[in-house]
């Protein structure tokens, strides 16, 4: 019986090592949505109703995708000596 007892004994302590390198690494996540806010320490972010608040650091790494995109455009008349040639080359 001693020796089943040492055998699991030594069982339960590899265990309990086994899990230490899993349990020291960071997880990492995504998050989309609005950006409210940034300061140096964090970055605020709408996901749904909720406000999430991401501490951030110098090797904080930000990956953005943005479009460009025109709410208005301003047609205006050609300038003088653009205006003749086009019209010359119309004629």
């Amino acid at each position: 019986m001693a020796k089943l007892a040492s055998l699991f004994g030594g069982t339960r302590t590899l265990l309990a090592f086994a899990g230490t390198p899993y349990a020291a690494m960071a997880k990492t996540y995504q998050v989309t949505g609005p950006v409210f806010e940034v300061t140096n320490d964090m970055i605020a972010v709408q996901k749904g109703k909720d406000r999430w608040e991401i501490g951030r650091d110098a090797s904080t790494k930000v990956t953005m995708e943005y479009r460009m995109t025109a709410t208005s455009v301003e047609v205006k008349p050609a300038s003088g000596a653009a205006a003749k040639s086009k019209s010359k080359a119309a004629k």
